[in-house]
Order: C-alpha cells, then structure tokens, then sequence
C-alpha cells in the first residue's frame, strides 16, 4: 500500500507540474482577422509562488509589454487577457482562449467587442514576461502642475498634468484631457526614473512616456492610446 501511495504521489506531482512546462514560454504567430493578420508575441511563466504571470508585443498594433491578467491554466487549456492595450474599453479588452496540442502548439480563439477570430502561435523559447512597472514618487522638479497640447484626429487637445508627491508612497496625478469633451483620466501608476516619467491609466487604455529635460525645463514625451502615439510636450505653470 505504501509503495502504491508513493507512486499515486509522484504521478500527481508530474501531472500538477505538466502544465507549467508546456504553457510556459514565448509564444509566437498570428491573429487571423477578415482580410488580414497581425502578429503576437505572448510571454508565459510562473513566479516562485506557482502564480501566473505574462506580457505580450504586438509590433503591428504599437503594442508592447502589455500585461496579461486572468491567467488560468488547465492543461491543455489556457486562458488570458489583454485589458484595455487595443484601444479603450469595451473594444481594448482582448480574450485569448488556447489549447495546447501535442506538438506543442497554441491555437485557438481572440475575441474582442463582441469579434471572434482564429489564432495560432508556436513555443519559441523561453519566456521573456516584462513586468508592469510600480509606482513611485516623482523628482521634486517634476513635481507640480504642468500643461501641453497635442492633435489626434485632426482634433486639438489640450492637456493638464498635476503630480503630487505622498511621504512613504507612490506619486498621484491629476490628469485632464480638454477636446470636444472634458476627460479626467483615471490614472492607476506613475513612476518616475532619472527623469524619466510613465503614467497609466489602463482603465481606458492610455500611457504617457516623456524625459524631464533639465536645459528647456519641459517634460518631452508621447500619449500613447492603442495604435496612436501624438507627441505630447509640457510646460510647467506653476
């Protein structure tokens, strides 16, 4: 009897652990969508707690390290998906449901918005998950409020960037968006690095990346929202 719990034991073990080795990697290939294609990139691993974590690149679409969230993995199935990296919602949030198949390949179905098309990807190698950044204060010279315009559309907007630092936490901001309509984005993360600034708001799907520069005094950068990347400069006001 104990010889046989011994083994029942080890052929659990290798089962529970079959999943991770056969989800996990760098998955390569392409979405079929009517009259088109556009290529994937999805990275797949566990962390030391058995947890799942990904990110994925999408070169065609200004895609890139766009974290995956409701990971699920069953073998041979396995679940994911793309919030808010494809435009905001409900058209940015992607589903991803795969099947893994003895020769090692996923395939499966991309659905968006109510869209339903084909996919099919191919283990590459090992995964190459890029984490979502954490939040931080900001320099005290990025701190304050700020002001910029941009076109998108062939609409101007006008933006305003407040940045308040917190004692012991992450930097908030405050960050409006003026065109037709008012937009308060709901920002989630801002983080700051050698003068280097990133703001989400990944409810709606935008990220602002811009370089503090020390000779003009401004903050140089992009808004970038799905496949649009209008350049995107502020100037201090306060």
């Amino acid at each position: 009897m104990r010889r046989l719990t011994l083994v029942l034991l080890c052929c659990a073990a290798a089962t529970a652990g079959h999943a991770a080795v056969v989800a996990a990697g760098r998955w390569q290939g392409t979405v079929q969508i009517p009259g088109s294609e556009f290529a994937v990139i999805v990275d797949l691993a566990q962390d030391t707690s058995g947890a799942w974590t990904g990110s994925m690149i999408a070169p065609g679409l200004n895609i890139k390290d766009a974290a995956l969230t409701d990971i699920a993995v069953s073998d041979p199935e396995v679940t994911f998906t793309v919030r808010n990296a494809l435009g905001g919602p409900p058209a940015g949030q992607a589903k991803f449901k795969a099947r893994i198949d003895a020769s090692g390949g996923m395939s499966g179905d991309f659905t968006q918005a109510g869209n339903t098309a084909a996919f099919a990807l191919k283990n590459t190698g090992p995964a190459q998950v890029v984490l979502p950044p954490h939040g931080t204060p900001v320099a005290k010279a990025i701190e304050g409020k700020w002001a910029g315009d941009y076109e998108l559309g062939g609409y101007p907007r006008h933006v305003t960037l407040e940045l308040t630092n917190h004692p012991g936490a992450a930097a908030t901001a405050e960050f409006i968006v003026i065109g037709k309509k008012t937009t308060r984005l709901p920002v989630n993360l801002v983080s700051e690095e050698e003068n280097f600034l990133r703001i989400e708001a990944n409810e709606i799907g935008i990220v602002f990346e811009g370089r503090f520069d020390t000779a003009s005094g401004g903050i140089k950068g992009n808004l970038q929202q799905g496949p649009f990347e209008p350049a995107l400069v502020l100037h201090r006001t306060n």
